[in-house]
């Protein structure tokens, strides 16, 4: 019975389609230091091919904000930056969280960059960091609570 269920559950991970090229996620403390800035390395992709970007970030209830502000710098293999201060929603008008999961955490994945070929040889990086500040403030939040994993992921785009 063992076997004949491995093989049943072995053949549902084969045929289950994913577009999925590269994801990697960190662990945080909890919370993310302002001066902390989270780097992912992407892998050598097809240049042919075209590419969705996405953020992953998950939050427990520890996050006291409706919104979050980041800024990702992607960074091409030959010195080129290009760097984006971008807003995420992550809570409803009624104060509930947005994202998928059960009970305190929850995960969001966040368009970034939709389409993107990665035309130059060599390794890209991506950066990113968190820019909240408390209305009215001009210091940015040093010690942002409630942030649980940051991630980062690619898909190959399909045509629709």
């Amino acid at each position: 019975m063992n076997k004949l269920l491995a093989f049943v559950l072995s053949c549902l991970f084969i045929s289950c389609e994913s577009n999925t090229v590269f994801s990697e996620t960190r662990a945080m403390d909890g919370y993310w230091e302002a001066s902390e800035t989270v780097e992912f390395k992407l892998p050598q992709l097809d240049s042919l091919k075209k590419y969705n970007l996405f953020l992953n970030i998950r939050n427990s209830n520890e996050y006291k904000y409706s919104n979050l502000f980041l800024i990702v710098s992607m960074n091409f293999p030959h010195g080129k930056t290009i760097t984006d201060t971008l807003e995420y929603r992550m809570a409803n008008p009624d104060g509930s969280w947005m994202g998928q999961g059960i009970g305190d955490v929850k995960e969001n994945k966040l368009w970034y960059k939709e389409n993107v070929q990665f035309f130059e040889a060599g390794n890209y990086t991506v950066d990113i960091a968190q820019a909240m500040r408390n209305n009215g403030a001009v210091e940015g939040v040093t010690k942002l609570e409630g942030i649980t994993d940051v991630g980062f992921s690619v898909e190959e785009a399909t045509k629709k």
